[in-house]
Order: C-alpha cells, then sequence, then structure tokens
C-alpha cells in the first residue's frame, strides 16, 4: 500500500514537471500584444555662469531650476525612463575650447531613483560656458536605440556661446536622422535672441519653445512635457520620396515623414482597391529663414502621367507650415474585378531661402495616407470629382449665364413699358 502511494505520487510530480515543461516551451499566444517600450525623456540643464543671475522670483535663475526640478523628479510617471544632462558646469575656465566641451550626463536615462536624482541636481553650481550644440547632441546619443517615443527638455537663459557650432543646425540634423526625437526649449530670459535661437531649435524637430519668468511656471511646463511623453502617441514613420513614380516607395495607411529640399519634387504610391476613397494631406516645416510667397502642391497621377486630382496652398510668410490636402474615391466595379489601382502621389514646393540660409538637411514634411470606404451617393462632393474644380466652374458660370439673361429680360421689360408710358 504505502509502495503504491509513493508510485502515485512520483508520477503526479513527472507529470505535473512535463506539462510546466511543455507550458514554458510553447510559443507565446498570438493573442498577446508586445509590451510598448517605456518612452525616454532628457532634461538638458544650462549651468553657466548668468544662472546666478537673481531674477526670477527673488531667487537666482539656479535655485529657481533646482526647485523646478525637484517638483519634477516627484511627479515623473512611473514607465518614463528619465536622465539629466548638464551643459556648463564644470569648467570655470576662460579657454573656449575646453569650455565647448563641457557637457555632461548627470543622471542616465533608464528607471527612476528620485532621491538619487534630486541628490544629483543638488551639487550643481553656475559655472561656465553654454554650449548647446554640443549637449544636444550629447543628449541625442543617450536617447538612441530602441523604439519609444524620445523627448528632450532643454532649460537655458542664453545663447549658444560656442560657435560656429549653430545649435540650430545641430537640431536639424538630429531631425534628419529619422529617429522622430522631439526637442522643446524652455527660455528663463525674455530676449529676442534667445527667443529666436531657442525656437529654431524647436522648431526644427516638431517640437515647442515657452518663456517662463517664474518658478511655478517652470516647474509646470516641464512637468507638462514629461507627461506628454508619456502620453501614446502615433510614431511617423520614416521614409525616402523617390525621383520620378515609377521608383517611388509604396505607402500604405499611416502617418510618415520625409525631407524635401527647397523647390523639390517628390513621388510616392498608393494602391487604392476599387470602392474605397484615398485621402492624402501632406504639411511642410518651415524650419528654417525662408523668403516670404511660397507654395506646397499634392497631386494625384495615374501611372501613365495623367492627373486625377491636385490639392495647393500658398503662404506670405505668416506661418511656419503650410499643409495641402486631397480626395481620390475610385468607383465599384460591375464584375468582381478587385484590382487595386496604383495612385502616384507628387508632393512639390516652391520656398526659396536667402544666400546665407543652408538648403540641406530638406525641410521636414509630413504625409498623411488614409483609405475609406468610397461614396454611396453621387451627391457627395468627391464622387462628383469637384476636387477638379470644373463642375464647381461650371455650375456658377451656368447660373450667371441665367441670372444675366433673366436680368436683362426684365431690365429691357420695364425700358419698354416706360416708353410706353
Amino acid at each position: 500500500m504505502i509502495i503504491r502511494r509513493r508510485l502515485t505520487v512520483g508520477v503526479g510530480i513527472l507529470l505535473a514537471t512535463l506539462t510546466a515543461g511543455l507550458g514554458s516551451a510553447l510559443p507565446a499566444s498570438a493573442d498577446e500584444t508586445p509590451t510598448k517600450a517605456s518612452p525616454k525623456v532628457e532634461l538638458v540643464l544650462d549651468v553657466s555662469g548668468s544662472m546666478r543671475t537673481r531674477d526670477i522670483d527673488g531667487q537666482s535663475r539656479m535655485t529657481a531650476a533646482k526647485q523646478a526640478f525637484n517638483e519634477v523628479l516627484d511627479a515623473v510617471p512611473e514607465q518614463v525612463q528619465l536622465g539629466i544632462r548638464t551643459l556648463g558646469a564644470d569648467y570655470p575656465g576662460d579657454d573656449r575650447k575646453v569650455g565647448c566641451k563641457d557637457t555632461k550626463q548627470l543622471y542616465p536615462v533608464g528607471p527612476l531613483d528620485r532621491t538619487e536624482a534630486k541628490t544629483a541636481v543638488a551639487t550643481l553650481a553656475p559655472t561656465g560656458w553654454t554650449p548647446i550644440g554640443p549637449a544636444l547632441l550629447g543628449a541625442a546619443d543617450d536617447l538612441d536605440g530602441g523604439d519609444s517615443t524620445r523627448r528632450i527638455v532643454l532649460i537655458s537663459d542664453g545663447e549658444d556661446t560656442c560657435g560656429p557650432l549653430d545649435p540650430c543646425e545641430v537640431a536639424r540634423d538630429i531631425a534628419a536622422r529619422g529617429i522622430h526625437l522631439v526637442i522643446d526649449t524652455l527660455g528663463l530670459v525674455p530676449n529676442a535672441k534667445i527667443r529666436q535661437q531657442l525656437t529654431c531649435i524647436a522648431e526644427a524637430t516638431g517640437g515647442t519653445y515657452t518663456a517662463v519668468q517664474h518658478t511655478d511656471e517652470l516647474s509646470g511646463r516641464v512637468k507638462q512635457l514629461v507627461d506628454r511623453a508619456a502620453e501614446p502617441v502615433v510614431t511617423p514613420v520614416a521614409t525616402k520620396g523617390a525621383d520620378s513614380c515609377t521608383d517611388a516607395p509604396e505607402l500604405k495607411p499611416g502617418l510618415y515623414t520625409d525631407r524635401e529640399k527647397f523647390a523639390e519634387h517628390r513621388w510616392y504610391r498608393v494602391d487604392v482597391l476599387p470602392g474605397q476613397e484615398l485621402r492624402a494631406s501632406v504639411s511642410v516645416f518651415a524650419d528654417r529663414a525662408v523668403n516670404n510667397d511660397y507654395g506646397t502642391l499634392l497631386r494625384a497621377v495615374t501611372v501613365h502621367g495623367r492627373e486625377i486630382v491636385r490639392g495647393s496652398e500658398s503662404g506670405t510668410g505668416r506661418t511656419d507650415a503650410i499643409s495641402s490636402g486631397l480626395r481620390y474615391p475610385k468607383a465599384e466595379l460591375d464584375d468582381d474585378e478587385s484590382t487595386a489601382e496604383t495612385v502616384c502621389l507628387q508632393v512639390s514646393n516652391s520656398f526659396s531661402a536667402p544666400a546665407s540660409v543652408k538648403t540641406t538637411p530638406g525641410m521636414p514634411i509630413e504625409l498623411t495616407i488614409d483609405l475609406v470606404d468610397g461614396p454611396d451617393e453621387a451627391s457627395d462632393v468627391a464622387a462628383f470629382g469637384l476636387g477638379h474644380g470644373w463642375w464647381l466652374l461650371g455650375a456658377l458660370a451656368l447660373t450667371g449665364l441665367v441670372a444675366g439673361l433673366l436680368i436683362g429680360w426684365i431690365s429691357r421689360w420695364r425700358f419698354a413699358v416706360w416708353r410706353t408710358n
């Protein structure tokens, strides 16, 4: 009896072990979704000598920044990997070459230890130069790798003092890498030149510039930007348009980014099935000084070169972005054939710039592609082809002709009645 019980227990343990082993060996269920990568944020703080100035709520800019950092570190969402980089924190001398290399990572990007990060910030004291360009390059390297969203938050009170490395050009080069890294800037001094430089840095990567003059404004804005990094967003897919439709990349519904030179034409392709409607839009961002009077064109063309529909927009220098869009519904077929039509999309711009402005890398563009069910009724504007403009022009011309004849007839009749009387 004892032997039988021991045998039963042994068999049970063996079966349980085999079951556990098989379970761990089986592949994960197809229904299981991969864990989304944690967003990465690096705070870049200017610790140059000018941060000693006492003009923020009766205290120094450095003290205000430390206080704001402590509040921000307490509120960082758990899923955010946060790091801190400084510029001008270590070298107090006059050697420009040395001072312009004065940037280091104070706290590595990763899961946040709030106490350790606060202790690191507490040791900072205003010291040296303002190497914004090298600091941005260092921060971009700190955030490199992985598929998570990435954001740099730069807090500074002055212009870069380490030319000719222009921080605005550095930001454009970072954006041209196609790693979808956004740089937001905060200026502690209401100075026009500082604002211009920090705005240029932010706009080059699709970020924002904010002027702050109080501690609560600083902490509130940084918290907002860190929280924004934690929010789920659509990550654009980097693509590269071609010089012709034949070599153009095929795009599926989604959001895409590219770079386009001044007055350049770039081509993309989309397959549209019968009964679907193609909706496409493009935005071109002027991330540097450009001449007034510019425009953008988005055309849908067949593979044989016949234009289907176009959308265009012009600007006069009052905005930093210009957008256009189009719709193309493909009619249902009577038979069961469902062969897709290849539609070639041409994106063009008429931007120009002064000779002193660098034209490389090209300006950032965003292209949105969507395929939806086509209109069921002919009363739909797109189904009538009003995107071409000809139907609307014809209707207006006919209305004008009828109205003119009617008014002429009434005027003639009134004149005849007047002469008779």
